[in-house]
């Protein structure tokens, strides 16, 4: 026992050496070129997108605080079956719902300008967009789904684990709510993470 914890710790301490000195070398660790992440737009540069090459727009509303926030961000939206889908059927946009920056938005209905700003208000405060888009129900993590329009077609509150993110995604990205009820696409869906298992 003693010979074992011995070994371990002498290989803790050439990992704890050799991450020192990549460190020291300004080297870094880096995840592998092949795995797929998301590719984060601004609002502003979704639209923008959206008008040349229509696709439906995926917003995450976050705060800096928000813990299921990051957990998120780290297991839903970091899964490389996950963010391909998001890369290839949306444009994918992270904004925080207390970022202090203008939005300026051109209603394409009206063709009017608009200026979402943030509001001082409590504590911290929000913006007039994130306030728009979870139709004044501040809740984080949200995630928005918009069609090709602009037009909503859902707001979704709480965190949500990849296994159960991914039909969500597809139910929408794959136009699958303008004929079927959630309840019929359940039934029909084939889930990605059954045959990875």
């Amino acid at each position: 026992m003693k010979k074992n914890i011995i070994v371990f710790g002498s290989v803790l301490m050439v990992t704890a050496v050799m991450l020192s000195t990549a460190f020291m070398m300004g080297n870094t660790i880096e995840a592998p070129k092949d795995v797929e992440t998301v590719r984060w737009y601004t609002f502003e540069e979704a639209v923008q997108l959206q008008k040349k090459e229509p696709k439906k727009i995926f917003i995450d509303v976050y705060t800096d605080w928000c813990g299921w926030c990051k957990k998120m961000d780290a297991s839903t939206f970091n899964n490389p079956t996950v963010a391909a889908y998001l890369n290839d059927k949306y444009y994918p946009v992270k904004f925080n719902a207390e970022q202090r920056e203008d939005v300026n938005f051109t209603d394409p209905k009206s063709n009017q300008e608009i200026v979402f700003k943030f509001i001082p208000s409590g504590r911290r405060g929000y913006h007039q967009l994130a306030a728009t888009l979870l139709q004044n129900k501040l809740s984080y993590p949200t995630v928005v789904f918009l069609d090709e329009g602009l037009n909503m077609i859902q707001p979704l509150a709480g965190y949500q684990k990849p296994d159960t993110f991914y039909p969500i995604i597809e139910f929408f990205g794959d136009n699958h709510y303008k004929s079927m009820s959630w309840p019929e696409f359940q039934k029909v869906y084939k889930s990605p993470f059954l045959a990875n298992r």
